[in-house]
């Protein structure tokens, strides 16, 4: 229920933020991406460049740390099992 109650508020603030955000910087800015060019607002501008960093970021993150701690724990449950014990089958009488 926390986490829910979290969230949602997290999202209300992210949404009322961008709306500040492309509110107040209305103004149209060039963007100049060698082959491509772009008129945008600026708060927009501001919007994408900040959500493809995040977006970066994350990646990056879970490339150098996620990834090989999970491929690490995989061996790790790989090997248990090889040194695990057989199923215990019961004497016969």
């Amino acid at each position: 229920m926390l986490k829910k109650t979290g969230f949602i508020l997290l999202a209300i603030t992210a949404i009322l933020a961008g709306l500040l955000i492309g509110t107040l910087n209305s103004a149209l800015v060039e963007l100049d991406l060698l082959w491509f060019q772009f008129e945008l607002p600026l708060g927009f501008s501001i919007l994408l460049g900040f959500s493809l960093g995040v977006v970066t970021g994350l990646m990056i993150i879970y490339l150098a740390r996620v990834l090989p701690l999970r491929l690490q724990l995989r061996r790790a449950r790989a090997a248990l099992k090889e040194h695990e014990p057989a199923a215990y089958s019961p004497p016969d009488d």
